[in-house]
């Protein structure tokens, strides 16, 4: 099991703690989800006081990344700052902004991607897009779902920009959510299919416009579809970047 840092012995003992703790969260040392070892058993591990790490926990807890349970303990609620605020902040957003913030990130990396691709994310773009025709063909929805996310995901890591890629990665669950609780008839789902198909052949061919402008045909799609649908249900984004079931 991968130890904690201990902290340098200094006047700011609780601040080191805090980057320590911080660090060991971010590299998964403790991963989100789980409850954190007891108060006790840190201190000992860690050789600090009691007010030192209640000091650490409180402000990781202010931060976001850990969450207090009343009876029960505390638990790892984010793997970095920037993901408990931008995930939180998109949770409280409109819909409409949702789309528009996802049409703007997506765009951008497609048109990125077809200039930055390797052969081997190309491959598995049409891995992905295998992967989604079976989903439907299987009339799987939630698998359709979860490939669907994935894919976008691939798309913007093509992109080759590690800052989008790391923004991407943290409101990836809330801007695709917006789309999760839509019915998608046959003729919507087939263009849908058709647009993806679009956006890898525009990022093949290195077209860098083309791939802009299916990008933008996509969320351009679900905003239609959406307008068209009666009483959808509000978005629900969930804290984790990594779950992966939204089309």
């Amino acid at each position: 099991m991968k130890r904690i840092s201990t902290p340098r012995r200094s006047a700011s003992l609780s601040a080191q703690l805090v980057d320590s703790l911080r660090s060991h969260i971010e590299t998964g040392g403790w991963p989100v989800g789980t409850r954190i070892p007891p108060e006790q058993t840190l201190i000992e591990e860690l050789g600090v006081g009691r007010s030192t790490l209640r000091e650490a926990l409180g402000a990781l807890v202010h931060l976001g990344l850990l969450e207090a349970r009343v009876g029960d303990g505390t638990y790892v609620r984010s793997s970095s700052e920037l993901q408990s605020v931008m995930v939180r902040r998109a949770s409280a957003a409109q819909r409409p902004d949702i789309l528009e913030l996802r049409s703007v990130l997506e765009e951008y990396a497609s048109g990125a991607a077809a200039v930055r691709r390797s052969e081997e994310e190309l491959g598995r773009l049409r891995e992905l897009l295998a992967d989604a025709d079976a989903a439907c063909a299987g009339a799987d929805e939630s698998a359709a779902r979860s490939v669907d996310a994935l894919f976008h995901r691939a798309v913007v890591r093509a992109s080759g920009n590690d800052m989008l890629i790391e923004v991407y990665d943290y409101l990836g669950t809330a801007l695709t959510s917006v789309l999760g609780g839509l019915p998608w008839d046959t003729a919507v789902a087939e263009e849908h299919a058709g647009l993806h198909r679009r956006l890898v052949d525009a990022i093949e061919a290195r077209d860098q416009d083309g791939a802009r402008e299916a990008a933008a045909s996509i969320v351009r799609l679900t905003r239609e579809h959406e307008a068209a649908t009666p009483a959808t249900a509000p978005a629900t984004p969930a804290a984790a970047p990594s779950a992966e079931g939204e089309r």
